[in-house]
């Protein structure tokens, strides 16, 4: 299970897991166009100075869009302040399901 990110400390430059969420909400899902933490793909972040190392997955691993999101995701984090290096890595397990989805968008989609 993953610990609760949101609780993490900001590191010297400010830069935390909440601010780099925030940065991953621009990141869609083009099949669902839902973003990628509300679809539950963000497993953890962790930040150690000024580089940020996130934990993702998608919701196969077939998924046609996976470079693009990937790339996305990238280029969001480098939008962030006093981002150093950027480390993207891609998991598998546990593997995403449904039940992943951010409660209240799981609600409107009827799941």
């Amino acid at each position: 299970m993953t610990e609760d990110i949101s609780d993490a400390p900001a590191s010297e430059n400010g830069i935390t897991p909440d601010l780099v969420k925030l940065a991953l909400r621009r990141v869609k899902d083009p099949e669902v166009n839902l973003n990628i933490v509300d679809m539950g793909l963000i497993y953890d972040v962790r930040i150690d100075g000024s580089d940020v190392s996130v934990d993702m997955s998608l919701t196969t691993p077939a998924c046609p869009s996976g470079p693009e999101i990937m790339k996305d995701a990238e280029d969001q984090l480098k939008t962030l302040a006093g981002v150093g290096k950027i480390e993207l890595n891609l998991v598998w397990s546990p593997p995403w399901g449904p039940q992943r989805i951010e409660p209240r968008v799981r609600a409107y989609l009827g799941f």
